[in-house]
């Protein structure tokens, strides 16, 4: 059962409508395909009227619904061989980071994504998207495995943050994210980022440093949640709203600021009403991208990818 959004709401009311009319005239066999046709007209234009015009705060809720697809909805749809590995070989396998080998078309690749839960026990289990260091050091041991076999890495980003309790600052979280966002800038083969739903501060950037960055249409992306900087500068959570509309954190924005270089379609309502067509899309940008990667020198691919990190935040 799907979470609807307030502003969805008129579109669902005139959906139900439309099945009503439908189921009326199978049951009682009365043509009303022109009284049909009228109303899911009006649909389409209401449909494309209300995800036209949506907000930074409509975006973020987008973003975080329980139904939108995940890492692994999309490892499967476009890696069928996936293998998964686990373990960083230091303490252990943390599950809200899932990574691994398989092809794309017929390349190798590793891919690492955040993986949240879809319910409340699954994201228990995946600690709801938030990894710990055993996470990100699970992700650099994928990625140095990757460069040793000359695997082109594909990262998916979909977390709230990193983890802060206790247990992960004890074990060094500042310190394993500090290395990837290092050695990730380093790595001598392709790398390609996609932001699927919330690319959230250094939990997103610890696996968010490469060659190509695109997000999905509805996903967002920011150095702090609304919720974080509303707390921070009106010491007031619920104003979160109003962050957002500040924040310049919507695919739209990021790419103006040069941040990311490509937008990724989604279908009307988000990439839960068709995860096919945005899977499909998600593949053909990764094809497009890495055999122009792949014939770089790796010398020319690292300055390249330096230069592009250092343009961010950059203003004249």
């Amino acid at each position: 059962m799907f979470n609807h959004l307030e502003f969805e709401k008129p579109i669902i009311e005139l959906e139900n409508k439309v099945k009503e009319l439908e189921k009326f005239s199978e049951e009682h066999d009365v043509d009303l395909s022109k009284e049909i046709d009228i109303l899911k007209t009006k649909l389409e234009t209401m449909k494309k009227q209300v995800y036209k015009d949506l907000t930074p705060w409509q975006k973020v809720k987008i973003a975080r619904l329980p139904e939108r697809p995940t890492s692994i909805d999309y490892i499967k749809k476009i890696i069928p061989n996936f293998i998964e590995l686990h373990g960083d070989r230091l303490y252990g396998d943390d599950k809200a980071i899932i990574g691994g080998i398989g092809t794309i078309g017929s390349i190798p690749v590793t891919v690492i994504g955040h993986q949240k839960g879809k319910d409340l026990k699954e994201n228990i289990k995946r600690n709801f998207g938030m990894p710990h260091p055993e996470g990100y050091r699970k992700a650099l041991r994928l990625m140095k495995q990757a460069e040793k076999f000359n695997r082109p890495i594909i990262t998916f980003i979909d977390t709230p943050g990193a983890y802060c309790g206790i247990g992960a600052e004890e074990r060094g979280q500042g310190e394993a994210i500090a290395t990837n966002l290092i050695e990730m800038s380093k790595l001598k083969v392709p790398i390609i980022i996609i932001v699927i739903g919330e690319g959230g501060s250094g939990g997103a950037l610890a696996l968010g440093v490469g060659d190509r960055v695109c997000m999905l249409e509805h996903s967002v992306y920011s150095v702090i949640s609304p919720e974080g900087l509303a707390s921070i500068l009106w010491k007031d959570a619920n104003l979160a709203q109003k962050a957002a509309n500040i924040m310049k954190l919507t695919s739209k924005d990021l790419l103006e600021f040069g941040v990311i270089d490509k937008i990724i379609e989604e279908p009307l309502g988000g990439a839960h009403k068709d995860i096919d067509f945005v899977a499909e899309r998600i593949k053909e940008y990764i094809l497009s991208e890495i055999p122009k990667l792949m014939k770089l020198d790796k010398n020319e691919l690292l300055d390249l990818r330096y230069d592009k990190i250092r343009k961010i935040g950059t203003w004249q």
